[in-house]
């Protein structure tokens, strides 16, 4: 096996992170060092256009809540793109629901008014390439271990990484990669206990990268804005809201044209569908029950991607 050349290496004490830039098809790896246990913080920019970034919405929408192996981490709208990808995980339980820790959450929910945390943290290393405090957003927090109770509220439980446990990640696009140490340790995240963790940057290898080819996530799309397209707009400079006078709305897929669909049902098909009205559950007109039977119908067996789709509604 082909050893990956080492780059880069830096010790995360607890408290810190660490900007680095991280170049396409370079793999970035977080490792647990001492006892482990540790939960992992991380952010990533377009290192050429730092309007682009990771974004846990559209990352936990297309992989759940606990990416992993083989799943990508994905930019915000307009971009919407794989921009980095993981490649090795040796424990499996990562997070995107959780937003990152900040000092109020501390303050309000546990009385201290000094405590580190991972907003200020990855403000600081994001600092170091001119980022600012309003530039830092929810993380992705590898290693932690999280669920849903029964009744819809997530829990945190507790962290199963070992000394030497790791996870890899791969840049698809040149990035700024903030890992840091999450700043949590009075709840179970990273078992109650700070520790730090070993960054390190090394070559990729064709074998890294070829096993996303042909992944549809990376293919070509009309609705995916590029930086380009988007420079043509001046970024606003300052800070203050205020309405442009000159402004016309000019808004994508407007009007909607609306057109009614005629639809011819056998007399089986009429009874089924007035025993599915009648059940009141997928709603009350024949055109209402219609378009529920009809999209669940072609979600379950069509759809690419995640079905986000109710299992009753699929059956």
């Amino acid at each position: 096996m082909i050893e990956r050349k080492l780059l880069f290496e830096h010790v995360m004490e607890p408290a810190t992170g660490k900007a680095v830039e991280l170049l396409a098809g370079q793999v970035l790896r977080i490792e647990q060092v001492g006892v482990g246990g540790q939960c992992a913080d991380f952010n990533c920019f377009n290192l050429h256009d730092y309007k682009e970034h990771f974004h846990t919405g559209r990352t936990r929408h297309m992989h759940g809540m606990h990416p992993t192996t083989g799943d990508f981490l994905w930019s915000a709208p307009p971009r919407d793109r794989p921009i980095a990808a993981i490649i090795a995980d040796t424990v499996g339980t990562n997070d995107v629901l959780y937003p990152r820790c900040s000092g109020l959450l501390f303050e309000y929910q546990f009385g201290a008014e000094v405590h580190t945390n991972c907003h200020d943290i990855q403000a600081e290393a994001q600092r170091e390439y001119g980022l600012t405090s309003d530039d830092v957003h929810d993380s992705f927090n590898f290693f932690m271990h999280t669920g849903v109770d029964q009744s819809g509220h997530p829990f945190i439980a507790d962290n199963r990484s070992d000394q030497g446990d790791y996870v890899e990640i791969i840049a698809l696009i040149d990035l700024l990669a903030v890992p840091n140490v999450c700043g949590a340790d009075i709840m179970a995240t990273s078992n109650f206990e700070l520790k730090p963790l070993r960054i390190a940057i090394y070559e990729g290898l064709p074998e890294d990268l070829a096993r996303f080819e042909g992944r549809p996530e990376l293919g070509q799309f009309a609705t995916r804005r590029t930086t380009a397209e988007l420079a043509a707009r001046p970024i606003k400079a300052d800070r203050e809201l205020y309405r442009d006078d000159s402004y016309r709305p000019d808004f994508v897929n407007h009007p909607i044209t609306i057109a009614e669909v005629p639809v011819e049902l056998s007399p089986g098909q009429q009874t089924m569908l007035d025993e599915l009205v009648a059940t009141g559950a997928y709603g009350s007109t024949d055109a209402e029950v219609l378009r529920y039977v009809f999209f669940s119908w072609w979600i379950s067996r069509f759809m690419r991607g995640p079905k986000h789709l109710d299992q009753l509604a699929s059956e």
